[in-house]
This record gives structure tokens, C-alpha cells and sequence, in this order.
């Protein structure tokens, strides 16, 4: 049975210890959902090169974990173009374990995020959702997020064409 999200959760800066949850969370959604358009889950050596990049970027990655240490979801920030003139836009990633979704834990995770973006000296934080996630644009748009845009059919998953929507906080 999984861990209730009744307990006390806390929100804190990722660990190397934390990658395998992290990466089983990720790939449940990439096998199940449309969230990410990954077709295959990482492998950990992928996953802890992820981790690693982030560290030398100086690109936060935070977990929601209980007073057990279970992680329940994760955030992160991501370089949002390697060319230099973007260096002060990111682009966010934010993911909850299925059984614990709905309960507040993404809004932990992406103000987490939004807290880091300022004090790193970010001016722009933009998140790229799959056109039918409507509850990832709803917490976007609770924290400020505008709408900046709409790509049809940009993407490809489960036999269907997939639109990317673009929502913007400038801080």
C-alpha cells in the first residue's frame, strides 16, 4: 500500500539517494500518461546524468517526502535553450506520484521552484504542458502563470497527435 499523503510532507532539495524514486515516478508517467512525451522510461545511469547536469547548471531539483523519507513527487528547473541570450529563462518540470495526486503536493513542489528561479536571478520560468493536462495548467495559473502560447499537434504519443501549451511567469 502506498504511503498516506496524510503524514507530514516536506519539500527539500534533492539527493542522489533520491534518483530511483524519482526516475519510477517519471517512468509511470511516461509509460501511463501524456505528460511527458518520452516514450521510454530512463534508465538510472541516464538518470543520474540528469541529476549531475542539473548540479553543474546549479539547476534546482527538490522532492515532496514524507517524515519516512518516501518521495511522493518531484520538481525541477531545466535549461530552457543552451543559447546564451536565454540564460535568464528556465522551464519547469513538476511530477507526483499517481497515488498522491490531487493533494496539494504539485503546489509545493513548483513554489519550490518559482523560490529558487528568483534567488538564482531568473527572469522567466516556462512550462511546456500537454494541451489535455488541465490540472497541470490550473496550477500554473494559480501560481501566476500566463498563457504564451498554443502548438498544434506538436507531439505524438499513444496513436494521437498531441498539442503543447505554453504558460509563462515572468518574476
Amino acid at each position: 500500500m502506498p504511503p498516506s499523503t496524510n503524514a507530514t510532507v516536506s519539500t527539500r532539495p534533492a539527493t542522489p539517494a533520491d534518483l530511483p524514486a524519482i526516475n519510477a515516478i517519471y517512468a509511470d508517467a511516461v509509460l501511463h500518461t501524456v505528460s511527458t512525451w518520452d516514450y521510454e522510461p530512463m534508465d538510472m545511469a541516464r538518470r543520474e546524468a540528469w541529476f549531475a547536469a542539473h548540479e553543474r547548471e546549479g539547476l534546482p531539483v527538490f522532492v515532496a517526502v514524507t517524515e519516512a523519507g518516501t518521495v511522493l513527487g518531484w520538481s525541477a528547473l531545466n535549461q530552457y535553450n543552451h543559447r546564451p541570450g536565454y540564460r535568464f529563462t528556465v522551464e519547469n518540470s513538476v511530477y507526483v506520484g499517481e497515488p498522491h495526486q490531487g493533494r496539494g503536493l504539485g503546489r509545493r513542489l513548483l513554489a519550490a521552484l518559482i523560490e529558487a528561479a528568483r534567488e538564482l536571478g531568473m527572469h522567466s520560468i516556462v512550462a511546456a504542458i500537454d494541451g489535455e493536462n488541465e490540472a497541470s495548467v490550473r496550477l500554473h495559473r494559480a501560481f501566476g502563470f500566463e498563457p504564451a502560447g498554443r502548438v498544434r499537434e506538436a507531439g505524438f504519443k499513444f496513436d494521437r497527435w498531441l498539442d503543447v501549451v505554453y504558460l509563462q511567469l515572468l518574476l
